[in-house]
């Protein structure tokens, strides 16, 4: 911008307010009614729609992809490769919301025909029944609602180096697969190398589909923990060895898998001495077993607390156990709770604690200063340590 000098410079305001007042006195009576920036918007963040179950497909022996379209071949929302979505779906007379990484590309959201999302889940070992009920029991032409476009863990090539290592597990490989086969269909560009740690080679999720996009942009290394003495190729864990010989001299590294993993990767990361702007971590989920967090006090697990619910004038009472989550007792109780990372990370699920006490899992607080001055939680990482009273929106 030119510097006019001080005094234009400080009369530009006033020229620039008398030009608007005559633009106000030409300018017609009759409103305008057209808001072609907020039409935009919503299509492109549209908040939940109805999606239906399309066709569910194996990912491998243990995984299954399910494919979502919408009513009259509508395209879905803007979202970028790495994001994910919440699923919400009715399960026993109950509405239940998770988080899922999207395993398609966004592209094929967007296509003119046949447009679709999909997501790759994996069945649990016991732990996880909503992973179970969409692997088992979720049936083609079921409708869910999904919002989507969620989450930080994307390319951005100004904040990014142009090389990416992406260090994956088990299904945390969805992101690098919807980013892998936008790089491939020629609208992302960077390059990507996924070092991908399963157990067996017979249950690598989405083989099929990743070796059918390597190329020159897109390496795909894949290493296995378990025992197979025929296998050819890298071992072992995703060590700080590893993935210094896959790197370049300015490489970014995005990690998405199991909870072990991200613990375990730290230490690794950190032997490289890696700048931390240069290191991304998908959001880390639920916790699986809150009693090993740090400072959870381990004598109250197996208390079950009364959780006093308050939705504008009318109030409930429900129990709520120690080792669950707000967000759960809220969900098994059938109230309903928005939730979309299912981490502490996005504070979609934030309530205000009237009275009682909580435990706010260290791994996912993302809590604002404010809100941590006001008492306000984010109730999937928030933990009842006491009979607690919350506030909630009505939804």
């Amino acid at each position: 911008m030119k510097i006019k000098g001080f005094l234009k410079d400080v009369g530009g305001a006033s020229r620039v307010t008398k030009a608007r007042l005559a633009a106000f006195e030409a300018a017609s009576s009759t409103p305008v009614r057209d808001d072609p920036i907020n039409d935009v918007a919503n299509e492109w963040h549209p908040g939940k729609i109805k999606a239906i179950v399309k066709d569910k497909r194996p990912a491998s022996k243990t995984a299954m992809t399910i494919r979502f379209t919408r009513e009259n071949g509508e395209k879905f929302p803007f979202f970028y490769a790495g994001q994910y979505l919440s699923l919400s779906l009715v399960v026993n007379g109950k509405t239940i919301s998770r988080p899922y990484s999207i395993s398609s590309a966004p592209f094929e959201a967007r296509l003119d025909k046949d447009p679709f999302v999909e997501i790759t889940v994996r069945r649990s070992k016991g732990d996880g029944f909503i992973a179970d009920y969409i692997y088992e029991k979720l049936e083609k032409g079921t409708e869910v609602y999904i919002n989507m476009g969620n989450g930080q863990f994307y390319y951005e090539p100004l904040r990014d180096a142009r090389h990416v290592v992406a260090l994956a597990g088990g299904v945390g490989i969805t992101p690098f697969a919807s980013m892998a086969k936008e790089i491939a269909h020629g609208t992302l560009d960077f390059d990507l190398t996924i070092l991908y740690g399963s157990v067996s080679s017979d249950d690598i999720v989405l083989k099929d589909e990743l070796e059918q996009i390597k190329s020159d942009k897109v390496h795909i290394v894949h290493v296995l923990s378990g025992d197979e003495p025929d296998w050819k190729g890298e071992k072992g864990f995703l060590s700080a060895e590893l993935i210094k010989k896959y790197s370049a001299d300015d490489t970014s590294y995005f990690i998405c898998g199991p909870q072990a993993m991200y613990l375990f990767l730290r230490t690794e990361l950190n032997k490289l001495d890696i700048p931390r702007r240069r290191i991304r971590f998908e959001v880390f989920g639920s916790a699986k077993d809150i009693t090993k967090a740090e400072g959870y006090p381990v004598e109250l697990k197996d208390k079950t607390f009364n959780l006093t619910v308050v939705r504008g004038i009318h109030e409930d009472v429900i129990p709520a156990r120690a080792d669950e989550s707000l967000a759960t007792a809220l969900e098994r109780a059938g109230i309903p709770i928005e939730t979309a990372c299912r981490s502490g990370e996005c504070g979609v699920c934030r309530v205000k604690l009237l009275d009682g006490k909580v435990f706010v899992n260290p791994e996912g607080d993302g809590r604002r200063a404010a809100d941590k001055d006001f008492n306000y939680f984010h109730s999937c990482s928030s933990y009842p340590l006491s009979d607690c009273k919350i506030k909630i929106t009505i939804i």
